[in-house]
């Protein structure tokens, strides 16, 4: 069994724990708000703000016989400068201040899942990032067209506002088809489970953030 194999294989528990979120529930039941969608983007501001410089320390970490890795982490880093601003303007599309959100500080679980990722890549294993990757490119293929369909059917928000979710939907399904050839070119079995094990916790961490949203503090409208 190849790792992108055992990936899907070895986390049904923990992605579950994701997909039963209740604000992930009701976006699919097309009960949710402009409100929530807003809350969830803010929340993506916060941890998608940080893909970039965790991508930097990754690389920083990998020894020379992991140099293919290092290629492969430019790549990423090249692809993923600027999403963080996709994020606002959707924002500001719904009619909030991006601006408040760039200096709002995030949930704490959003906090706890940023501070983990650093703190794994440091002083665990570069490698546990590819865990973080796998749950949070996974999710989107698998949910993000949906959810934005769900979102636009429900609130009536602009088609302008999902600049963020639709480019990490199907259209980004040939960045995970990158993502498993280079998970399937490690074949040593404790860097496989280093990677396994990360993505577990990650889906825990990732999801506790949709459980936090409802309870977050209100953000602001444009006047």
């Amino acid at each position: 069994m190849t790792l992108f194999e055992r990936l899907h294989a070895e986390t049904t528990d923990a992605k579950n724990y994701l997909l039963t979120a209740p604000l992930i529930e009701r976006c699919f039941a097309k009960q949710v708000n402009k409100e929530d969608y807003v809350a969830f983007l803010a929340q993506a501001f916060h941890h998608v703000k940080h893909t970039v410089p965790l991508l930097m320390a990754v690389g920083t970490r990998l020894t020379d016989d992991q140099e293919w890795l290092r290629e492969a982490v430019a790549e990423y880093i090249e692809e993923e400068i600027g999403h963080q601003e996709w994020i606002l303007n959707d924002i500001a599309a719904c009619g909030y201040d991006k601006e408040a959100v760039r200096s709002s500080e995030p949930a704490f679980a959003t906090e706890l899942m940023v501070a983990y990722a650093y703190d794994a890549i440091n002083r665990k294993n570069p490698l546990s990032f590819f865990g973080m990757v796998h749950v949070l490119e996974g999710t989107s293929i698998a949910l993000a067209d949906h959810a934005a369909d769900s979102i636009l059917s429900a609130t009536g928000v602009p088609k302008s506002a999902f600049s963020y979710l639709r480019s990490h939907g199907a259209i980004d399904i040939e960045h995970v088809k990158f993502f498993e050839q280079l998970m399937n070119k490690i074949t040593d079995p404790v860097q496989q489970q280093v990677i396994i094990d990360s993505a577990n916790k990650f889906y825990r961490l990732y999801a506790d953030i949709f459980r936090s949203i409802p309870d977050h503090l209100a953000l602001a409208k444009v006047a």
